[in-house]
């Protein structure tokens, strides 16, 4: 059956490139990927999917869905496809979408003699505010046995750690006045926002050190004469477990309120975007997905990085067993979200990634498919989490 998952994954590589290289030539922004979500479910569609299109009130989301006729784990694959500004395709979305089709696909040509479904879910604005972190909260993924995707690299990691992550905005108001004839009628917010940085930066001391805080003055004033009355800061609060990120996240709100509270200024608390939970990945899974990796001629599968940000997948993670791993292109001073790895998405390299990436899913999913012993263990994992 493994010999069939790649062979399908051969056959249909040269679409699998094609479209690659159309999502990276078109880079959309998220919520905007009208041309990448439309090519892939087209070719979902073709492939005998059944295709939902605009799912959850997200117009570029979708679900393509392939039943057999036996009952079986429902897997799911996720396809990400929004692009960076300027830089475009430079965290290789155009690759991961790839790899899910793929992996679909392939797995699609065997689920009628082993049982189960395979899903294949359009998961759009990865880079923005994460549309997983709405289809989580819709019931998108509560009828799924487990959820993959892969991540394009600069070298091939195991899927390991994320960080939670909340976005805050803090707007203070103050009252203008001339600065030097009459200071004394104004309330000056950006002294608000000055001590709001001053506060946050002494928390830092008192905070564990997986704990991120970094923000910036998005508006301080129009003059130097004129005491600002408004001023607005921006910023991210992580750390390694969501509840440690919502406690902080508590404790810097607080030192907003207390900001406006010592300039006589008042403040407006928003939440920008949606929260990223931490990825909870399942070992179980991973440790699979790694053999088969392994047997696709993968070389060297190091351990996840300490230098970690924040994904969408982490709240996937807290209602279905997870992985999100690294394939690398094998250039360790590449870096993400630069044009060298934009470059790098559509280069020789880039093909071998959709290749193995989409095999070694979709041979991952016939191994929870066929073995009642690892279907098992990955749950006990996960509800022991």
């Amino acid at each position: 059956m493994k010999n069939k998952i790649k062979a399908v994954v051969i056959e249909v590589m040269p679409e699998l490139i094609e479209i690659s290289r159309f999502i990276h030539d078109n880079p959309e922004m998220g919520y905007k990927e009208f041309k990448a979500s439309s090519r892939l479910e087209k070719s979902l569609e073709e492939h005998g999917f059944e295709v939902e299109k605009g799912i959850y009130g997200i117009e570029t989301a979708f679900r393509g869905t392939y039943k057999s006729n036996k009952d079986g784990p429902r897997i799911a694959f996720m396809c990400e496809y929004d692009a960076l500004p300027e830089v475009g395709h430079g965290c290789g979305h155009n690759l991961i979408s790839t790899m899910g089709l793929g992996a679909g696909i392939a797995l699609k040509s065997i689920i009628d003699e082993i049982g189960g479904a395979v899903v294949v879910f359009g998961t759009p604005a990865e880079e923005t505010s994460g549309s997983k972190v709405e289809m989580v909260k819709k019931g998108a993924f509560d009828d799924i046995t487990v959820a993959m995707m892969v991540h394009p690299a600069p070298i091939t990691e195991e899927s390991g750690n994320s960080l939670a992550l909340s976005e805050l905005q803090f707007e203070f108001t103050g009252k203008a006045s001339h600065a030097a004839k009459s200071p004394e009628l104004g309330i000056n917010a950006l002294d608000a926002a000055v001590l709001f940085f001053n506060g946050m930066n002494a928390l830092r001391q008192h905070v564990t050190s997986d704990v991120k805080m970094h923000g910036i003055i998005e508006e301080g004033g129009q003059a130097p004469n004129i005491i600002p009355d408004k001023s607005v800061i921006k910023m991210y609060v992580r750390a390694a477990k969501k509840d440690l990120r919502d406690e902080v996240a508590r404790k810097v709100m607080n030192i907003g309120e207390g900001a406006a509270l010592m300039t006589g200024a008042t403040v407006k608390i928003s939440r920008l975007g949606e929260s990223y939970d931490d990825i909870r990945t399942n070992s179980r899974l991973s440790d699979t997905f790694n053999k088969n990796l392994t047997s696709l001629g993968e070389k060297e599968i190091n351990k996840n990085s300490t230098s970690l940000g924040s994904l969408d997948m982490g709240n996937v993670s807290y209602v279905v067993p997870t992985i999100h791993p690294w394939l690398g292109f094998g250039e360790p001073t590449l870096a993400l979200h630069t044009k060298e790895f934009a470059d790098c998405a559509v280069s020789k390299k880039s093909e071998d990634v959709i290749f193995k990436g989409a095999c070694a899913m979709a041979m991952t999913a016939y191994d929870v498919i066929t073995s009642k012993e690892l279907m098992c263990g990955i749950k006990k994992e996960f509800l022991n989490k």
